[in-house]
């Protein structure tokens, strides 16, 4: 499906909506995503179904088993016409720095903010890509704080302030120097050696080259299978920034992005929603990446479990 849509995909808007401004052109690119290798009947095995015209559902020809096409994606139970849906996720896609949830009510019409901002909530969690292949290679590994600023306590253990650890691949590239890789963020409840082993382990695969900072923390690193390149900042006679440049490249360039773009609204029970999003558009930064964006972004949507208003609003995973 992605191939296609690639083929054929607008980078710019009027286009986009000759592509995809119906109900209709939309509900076909959604059954190639749902079924890539064509219609497959989950009862009797049978490739070959009837689609109702007024009600988005693929009746088997055979056994007459009917096959909902939104059950189980972010699209269930939407009141909403695909067109629409479509539109909003090209928005999403095609805008460099993402989108707000007031932009999004602006441009979609949407007669209430809480619609648009579910919408964007619902679109984010089908950035996450599941079986993502492991981080490899050499990988810069760090935390920063996220939050406004508080008084008290400052550093790794400030108060009203989120852990997100990172690990950013930093390769050898043709020129001098090295050139970023893939990146993955997790938001935290601390920065103890078990939970930042737990977000390496998850992400970077072994025998990867992983540098960071003298924290205690990742002392377990040689341990657990990886090469560790411990840089002790006070002996090094230089800053994090500077000696783990990639990783701390992308926390500023990420900081910069919430508070530009979400004008650092954004709550700690949320927080990994949004950081999802960086690691997804960060990760598809390249040359057509509007067009794979958005592609991806589809067929994800129809393997992401749908979620109400209620759970996201109180942050239920």
């Amino acid at each position: 499906m992605a191939d296609g849509l690639l083929q054929d995909l607008a980078r710019d808007l009027p286009t986009f909506l000759e592509r995809f401004g119906t109900n209709e052109a939309c509900r076909a690119d959604l059954l190639r995503a749902r079924w890539p290798d064509g219609f497959r009947c989950s009862g009797c095995g049978h490739d070959q179904a009837y689609s109702h015209r007024k009600r988005l559902i693929e009746e088997c020809t055979a056994c007459g088993k009917q096959h909902s096409i939104l059950a189980g994606t972010i699209f269930e139970q939407t009141k909403t016409g695909l067109a629409r849906w479509f539109l909003a996720i090209y928005l999403v896609t095609s805008s460099k720095g993402g989108i707000s949830a007031m932009e999004l009510q602006r441009q979609m019409g949407f007669g209430s903010y809480g619609t648009a901002w579910a919408w964007l909530h619902k679109i984010r969690r089908a950035m996450v890509v599941p079986g993502r292949k492991p981080l490899s290679d050499r990988v810069e590994a760090d935390e920063t704080l996220v939050g406004g600023p508080q008084p008290g306590k400052p550093g790794r253990g400030a108060a009203a302030k989120t852990v997100v650890a990172g690990a950013a691949e930093s390769r050898r590239g043709q020129a001098r120097g090295r050139r970023l890789g893939r990146l993955r963020l997790q938001a935290m409840r601390d920065a103890s050696a078990k939970s930042l082993l737990g977000v390496l382990g998850q992400n970077v695969s072994i025998p990867a080259a992983v540098a960071t900072d003298g924290w205690s923390g990742y002392r377990r690193l040689e341990a657990q299978g990886y090469t560790h390149e411990p840089i002790l900042l006070a002996r090094s006679w230089g800053d994090a920034a500077l000696r783990l440049p990639a990783i701390h490249l992308v926390f500023g360039l990420a900081k910069r992005w919430l508070l530009g773009t979400h004008h650092g609204a954004v709550s700690a029970k949320h927080l990994q929603t949004y950081l999802d999003e960086y690691v997804f558009r960060f990760n598809r930064r390249t040359a057509n990446s509007i067009a794979h964006r958005f592609a991806r972004l589809i067929e994800q949507a129809v393997l992401t479990q749908p979620t109400t208003y209620h759970d996201i609003s109180h942050g239920t995973p």
